[in-house]
């Protein structure tokens, strides 16, 4: 573990450490303290062997995690400057946002793999854009619970086959439709529309 002064990782001891491992995770004191956690910074992060380690439903789904997540970095900076933006760019970043609330992960919570495709599934494919960034871990918990009670062979699908078919797409659009419009798993709820 190496910590930099100011964050900056071009200083002689980083650049040469660097240089001679697989891979390095950057943690950011700022998402840190914003209650992002693990508090990576997936900008400058890089991994050599990350993408082996990973199982293919897991490829497919997060391939453009990485490079959203950037992107809504620099737009949330840049935002920041700006009073008027138009919609795409509030949509990314709404998306982004709750991007992150999805990738929170709390302290001992380590969460199966199969959950994780789903739920970045969910997110990336814009089933939770409707849903308040502060209903996102509400939202997800019951998701996981409505899919382990309604669609239990999706998950042991994903956790047995460690690959998103078309067909096994085609079920979790499915489960993902349904339980948006399934009052009773209280999608609803967390709607934006709906508060």
């Amino acid at each position: 573990m190496i910590e930099t002064q100011a964050g900056d990782v071009s200083a002689y001891i980083p650049t040469n450490v660097i240089s001679i491992t697989d891979g390095q995770i950057f943690l950011e004191a700022d998402l840190f303290f914003a209650g992002v956690r693990p508090a990576i910074n997936v900008g400058i992060s890089v991994s050599r062997v990350g993408g082996s380690a990973q199982i293919k439903a897991m490829k497919s789904v997060a391939g453009r995690l990485r490079l959203d997540l950037a992107q809504y970095r620099e737009l949330e900076a840049f935002s920041s400057f700006a009073s008027d933006l138009d919609a795409a760019t509030k949509r990314q970043l709404e998306r982004g946002a709750r991007t992150v609330e999805v990738l929170k992960q709390g302290q001992y919570t380590p969460m199966p793999v199969e959950q994780q495709v789903m739920i970045i599934y969910a997110v990336a494919n814009g089933y939770i854009d409707d849903v308040e960034t502060t209903h996102i871990r509400d939202w997800e918990r019951a998701f996981h619970q409505y899919m382990s009670a309604s669609h239990p062979q999706i998950g042991e699908k994903l956790r047995t086959q460690k690959a998103l078919s078309k067909e096994l797409e085609a079920e979790l659009k499915s489960a993902l439709a349904a339980y948006k419009q399934t009052a009773g798993a209280g999608a609803a709820a967390f709607s934006s529309t709906s508060l």
